[in-house]
């Protein structure tokens, strides 16, 4: 084999594990705990939380223990995903199934003693983290409503690392963590929706394939319903300012989804749903550096002085 050829085949593999772990998921997670660790859970008014050595080894933690969550997923999901992304499906068979599962223990290995470098409490967590991923990719997302609350509940558990680690309980992060857990559910239902055919073949029992197209859509609108009342309760806190803005863009978004939700009738239809909400979820984490801009401007100066 020529050396552009080994290359070549490398440059393949290194892209399918990317795509295995779900590199960009990744990236817009880690912004999002620095992002929440400065501007909504430390209690300090200082950019150097980002400095924070133990805020670094649970942010690590994280990235180590949600691959692995992704790599497990994957190696469950692979006859699946033929049916639902025969495309990403043919990227990730550029890495074995040997080596997926050689990878899942030794990042949930790593991310387990990175937990530990912070505390034994969270390496406790990140070892059920660890062991909560394998039993919802095993057992629980085949599950209709087991396996929905599940995921949505997995999505979150990240930023409970970090806001135990900063010991803030405040309403506002309480009342936004309600909005962000419809939301996921949302967009978890819509991506059955969307994978529902792969789950029909699998003989995965999710919410779709359960109680059928037209109550899932009935659920999707309820819960979007239900997402106006933390939007309404955030609106009396002061401490959100520009963020407000965010939160409007986000009820025009969340109405067009429940309007659209009933005329889908197909997977492309449903993936652009799906999309839709991750970009909403997208531009929601970067809509945090609006939080209250006079004591982000109280940080800025924390560091110059």
């Amino acid at each position: 084999m020529s050396s552009t050829s080994k290359a070549n085949t490398l440059f393949l593999k290194l892209f399918s594990l990317l795509s295995v772990i779900r590199g960009y998921n990744i990236l817009i997670l880690i912004a999002a705990q620095y992002l929440a660790a400065i501007f909504i859970f430390s209690e300090e008014k200082s950019l150097r939380v980002i400095f924070d050595l133990h805020l670094l080894y649970l942010v690590l933690a994280t990235i180590c223990v949600v691959a692995a969550g992704y790599i497990i997923n994957n190696f469950y999901d692979v006859k699946a995903d033929r049916i639902n992304r025969p495309i990403k499906a043919g990227l990730d068979s550029y890495v074995k199934q040997e080596t997926k599962l050689s990878l899942y223990f030794i990042l949930n290995f790593i991310g387990f003693g990175f937990g530990w470098l912070v505390s034994w409490r969270a390496a406790l967590f990140f070892a059920a983290y660890i062991f909560g991923i394998w039993f919802y990719s095993h057992k629980l997302k085949k599950h209709p409503i087991f396996g929905l609350i599940s995921a949505t509940i997995l999505t979150i558990l990240p930023f409970f690392a970090i806001f135990v680690h900063y010991k803030n309980f405040s309403k506002v992060i309480f009342v936004h963590a309600c909005f962000l857990f419809l939301v996921i559910m949302v967009r978890e239902i819509i991506k059955d929706l969307e994978n529902i055919k792969g789950a029909i073949a699998n003989n995965y029992t999710t919410f779709p394939v359960k109680f059928g197209e037209e109550k899932s859509k009935k659920i999707i609108v309820l819960l979007l319903i239900l997402t106006l009342v933390p939007v309404a309760i955030l609106f009396n806190y002061p401490a959100i300012a520009y963020m407000k803005y965010y939160f409007y863009f986000a009820a025009f978004i969340l109405v067009f989804v429940g309007f659209y939700t009933f005329k889908a009738t197909n997977k492309n239809q449903y993936r652009l749903l799906h999309n839709v909400l991750k970009l909403l979820l997208l531009i929601g984490v970067f809509s945090l550096l609006f939080i209250d801009k006079t004591l982000i401007l109280d940080k800025v100066v924390h560091v110059l002085d």
